[in-house]
């Protein structure tokens, strides 16, 4: 494969284009020879370029061969592969995980190689991995144990609220935490899911029993499934016996935080799982049976994931059960300062110090603040001025710099409002005359009655501004 082209472009200008990108490449030629091989590949592969370089591939990834390669794959069937999982052993018996992009390389309607663009998931399966032996561990001890502890770290009671509606919310969901069937938690990010989630567990009757929660965004798309089922030895290169979180919540409740972003074939297949109560691990021909209540949840409205196709209806519906809504902080003004005043005794007896509270000012800016991050936002705001502030109130000067850089913007937006009367009369008057014409087709006489004006004043306004030409009678 040559890496010159009809423009000019050297090896040397091509090879620094292609190891600026921030993913593996791999490059090989029609008889498995590598012919492109970047820095992040190596990385990832835990090897060096010149092990690489100009050598076969199943050499140097041994545990390999022409029908588990990707890159061999896509030249005998010239289809590309898409978001691929591989796993595979180096050189030195390392075990190393990517999901691929392979695709192949055609010149005059013949293969001439393939390239593949990898991103290596090899540390976050490691860091999952041992989370979910942990976790198995950690169930393992609560069933033998002889004193029964709390599965969780939070309550009801640690939703703190002034809210008529939050405290509404509450009680309703103190009433409905017995109940096993499906919920589903509808906030934004910040708003306090987690919490609320882990204080229904803690109502119900499955207290004492696991609690497992997982943002189903936090881990890539071609390793959640495997989490969710457990693996069986051999259903891949290094896959071992493992239990996935369907298992480890079997008793208890299964938190899957932002399942909109799980992928849509995964989504069927948690349906079917939650329709008959049966799990198959990933190479496993035999079927496991759980029992447990899952809780989802979704921080975009339910509405809007639907018409983006990001979650399926019949899942949908299926955990519409029970319904709950926390709202967004700027929509509870009581909280604000509730929530506040409890920040600040919290982070005194933490620093040893005696802020008595908020300077007016920054009372006046929290009101009329967004709090895109909600609750989170309010308490890491919170921390940050505890830890500047050196008087006896939290001023503007303590601000984190993106608030105070907000504050600033706010103040000269205002110093550059026009508040001259007569011209923004005069603006809106003649948006208002516009619209009438456009609505009545340029009837001089409907406008007239719309703006409820004689038809005389309308035609001298329309002379006088001169907003519109071609009005008719």
């Amino acid at each position: 494969m040559r890496l010159t082209s009809e423009y000019g472009i050297s090896k040397e200008v091509l090879s620094a284009i292609l190891n600026s990108i921030d993913e593996g490449i791999h490059v090989v030629d029609q008889h498995g020879y590598t012919i492109y091989y970047n820095e992040i590949a190596a990385k990832h592969d835990g090897l060096k370029i010149e092990e690489v370089l100009g050598r076969p591939l199943l050499d140097v990834f041994p545990s390999l061969n022409k029908n588990t390669s990707t890159l061999f794959n896509v030249m005998q069937t010239q289809q590309p592969m898409i978001n691929e999982q591989q796993s595979y052993v180096n050189l030195y018996g390392k075990q190393i995980e990517t999901v691929n992009t392979t695709l192949p390389i055609e010149l005059d309607g013949k293969v001439a190689g393939a390239v593949e663009i990898a991103k290596d998931y090899s540390r976050i399966k490691e860091l999952n991995d041992s989370l979910i032996d942990l976790r198995s561990k950690v169930k393992s001890k609560r069933k033998t144990a002889t004193s029964h502890s709390h599965a969780t770290k939070y309550t009801l009671d640690s939703l703190l609220t002034k809210d008529e509606k939050m405290i509404a919310v509450k009680n309703e969901a103190k009433k409905l935490a017995r109940s096993q069937s499906p919920m589903l938690v509808i906030g934004e990010s910040g708003s306090g899911k987690e919490l609320f989630v882990q204080g229904i567990h803690d109502a119900s009757l499955s207290a004492n029993a696991p609690f497992i929660a997982q943002n189903c965004a936090a881990i890539p798309e071609s390793l959640l499934e495997s989490v969710l089922f457990g693996t069986t030895k051999g259903s891949y290169t290094g896959a071992m016996d493992r239990p996935g979180l369907f298992e480890l919540a079997d008793g208890g409740t299964l938190f899957l935080d932002e399942i909109h972003a799980m992928p849509i074939e995964l989504q069927a297949k948690l349906l079917r799982v939650l329709e008959d109560g049966q799990v198959r691990r990933l190479g496993s021909t035999t079927n496991t049976y759980v029992n447990f209540r899952v809780i989802a949840a979704m921080n975009i409205h339910p509405q809007i994931a639907l018409a983006e196709g990001k979650i399926r209806a019949d899942l949908f519906y299926r955990l519409n059960v029970l319904t709950f809504e926390l709202l967004p902080l700027r929509e509870r003004k009581k909280d604000i300062v509730f929530l506040t005043e409890h920040f600040i005794k919290q982070y005194n007896e933490q620093f040893l110090k005696n802020i008595t509270g908020l300077h007016p000012q920054v009372q006046q800016f929290f009101f009329k603040y967004k709090w895109p991050g909600n609750v989170r936002e309010l308490k890491h705001t919170i921390e940050y001025m505890m830890n500047v502030c050196n008087g006896s109130t939290l001023t503007i000067q303590d601000l984190p710099l993106m608030l105070k850089q907000y504050v600033k913007e706010k103040k000269d937006s205002t110093k550059q409002t026009d508040f001259a009367l007569r011209p923004a009369l005069a603006k809106l008057e003649n948006q208002l005359i516009e619209e009438a014409i456009n609505q009545t087709e340029g009837n001089i006489l409907k406008a007239a009655k719309l703006l409820q004006i004689p038809r005389q004043t309308l035609q001298y306004k329309l002379q006088r501004l001169e907003v519109i030409s071609g009005a008719k009678e």
